[in-house]
């Protein structure tokens, strides 16, 4: 039944937006970290109603729809669970900038840094900017709420959202905004199991006129969690502060010997900006002297390329951790920063037993720690890098932090929401799910937790989506 009504919709959109060959779909089973089942049917849509055909098809032959954009996702959630039809936006690029409103309108597949580039001509600029701002799209941002450096001052995809074109469980297209019960955000972040997201307009923003940067270093993490502290509590609101731990730096120092100090157990990276240059002087000097006081050694960029020779070691993390092993599982819990020296402490710990090299570095205004475990899949056990990505989860939960700050739940901490939830708040998503698809097709064994399998004891303090 599903090979008969794919091959009509392929019939009926073209052999060119309808992949059917195993040999051809089964490069659409993964994301960045997590393999999943080979799809039945691939569609590469161009319009919306492309994908309204596509959904209806998946409907009619009673079979999952799993919605995909670059793939760059670290959690799972673009990697089919069942076989079914994976819908592929990565042709639907249409955008278009909408000065006078301060407005794009991009469909799904436009990839993030081109909608800042484009705004660009007109005087704006889109603040989401996650690692991946040069491969991942709008779509798959969305269905995350990605954030980025920039989020501490300026916020998550999610906060420049006015409206969103989607199509539903039943192939229904409906026009979202964020009034009333705010359906629009309901989207934002249910990582494409509530419906397919194909078209969003995002507010845009003027871009700060002025940018100064600095990096600092540290002895010890309980002296850079106490500087981060004291700047945020006098008042400063850095546009970034990013964290890098003493094996982060060492691992970015192998690879591109910038003249990092090996010695510190922790660095820093900070822009201070606006469009009064005083007023942003006045910050970093705030920043600067927490920094001091809390006995970090401070660099502070003179010009733009200094500053972009101070950023290079934050950029540089994911190729410079790749000649240390070939995979790695990426986490992404958010504690509070007053618990961050505790955190990174038993997460170092942990890991010792295990063997695997680990690093840690991450967002620091927020809190968003992205702990990475390093391995090689053709020699480590997997459950065992699995065991250590449940027991950071876990360490997580216990200082009052949350599974995931940005990269989502999708199927690697799935199983985690059962103790990162009460049986309350996971009846109150289920019945979204239901309500939204009652058949359970769009993408599903991903984000909720398993039903029956909930945690109920004291544990459990904060929802992990």
């Amino acid at each position: 039944m599903p090979a008969s009504e794919f091959g009509q919709l392929q019939r009926r959109l073209g052999a060119g937006k309808v992949l059917l060959r195993p040999s051809e779909c089964s490069s659409y089973r993964y994301d960045a970290i997590q393999f999943g089942v080979r799809p039945l049917a691939v569609v590469l849509p161009e319009t919306v109603e492309d994908v309204v055909q596509a959904v209806r098809a998946a409907q009619a032959a009673g079979v999952p729809v799993v919605g995909r954009g670059a793939a760059s996702g670290l959690s799972g959630g673009a990697a089919p669970a069942q076989p079914g039809l994976v819908v592929s936006f990565t042709r639907m690029t249409a955008l278009r900038i909408l000065p006078q409103q301060r407005e794009a309108v991009a469909q799904a597949g436009v990839v993030t840094l081109a909608v800042s580039e484009a705004a660009r001509l007109h005087g704006l600029t889109y603040p989401p900017d996650p690692a991946s701002l040069r491969t991942s799209t709008i779509g798959g941002n969305l269905g995350e709420n990605a954030g980025g450096p920039l989020c501490f001052k300026y916020g998550v995809t999610g906060d420049y959202v006015r409206a969103l074109q989607v199509v539903d469980a039943d192939g229904e297209i409906h026009h979202l905004t964020r009034d009333a019960y705010d359906l629009a955000g309901l989207m934002i972040g249910s990582e494409g199991t509530l419906g397919l997201i194909t078209e969003a307009t995002l507010r845009l923003v003027p871009p700060a006129r002025h940018t100064l940067t600095l990096q600092a270093s540290f002895g010890s993490l309980e002296a850079c969690a106490a500087a981060v502290s004291t700047a945020i509590s006098a008042g400063t609101v850095p546009a970034k502060l990013e964290f890098m731990d003493a094996a982060c730096i060492g691992a970015v120092e192998d690879y591109l010997h910038l003249g990092l100090p090996r010695h510190a157990a922790a660095l820093l990276l900070v822009d201070s900006d606006g469009d009064d240059p005083a007023q942003v002087e006045a910050e970093l000097k705030v920043v600067e002297e927490a920094f001091r006081a809390a006995g970090g050694e401070v660099r502070r960029a003179r010009d733009a390329q200094e500053a972009a020779a101070l950023w290079q070691a934050r950029r540089s993390v994911s190729p410079a951790l790749g000649r240390i092993r070939p995979a790695r599982m990426n986490e992404d819990i958010a504690v509070p920063r007053s618990r961050l020296p505790q955190v990174v402490a038993e997460i170092q710990a942990l890991a010792e037993p295990y063997g695997f090299p680990l690093v840690q570095f991450g967002h620091i205004g927020d809190g968003n720690l992205h702990p990475n475990i390093l391995f090689d899949p053709r020699r480590d056990d997997p459950e065992q890098v699995h065991e250590l990505a449940h027991r950071i989860a876990q360490v997580a939960l216990r200082h009052g932090g949350v599974l995931s700050g940005e990269h989502g739940i999708g199927s690697m901490k799935r199983a985690f929401m059962a103790e990162a939830v009460d049986t309350q708040t996971a009846a109150a998503y289920w019945a979204i799910k239901d309500t939204l698809d009652p058949a359970g097709r769009l993408n599903p064994e991903k984000l909720l937790p398993p039903r029956g399998a909930l945690a109920t004891g004291p544990e459990v303090a904060h929802a992990g989506a």
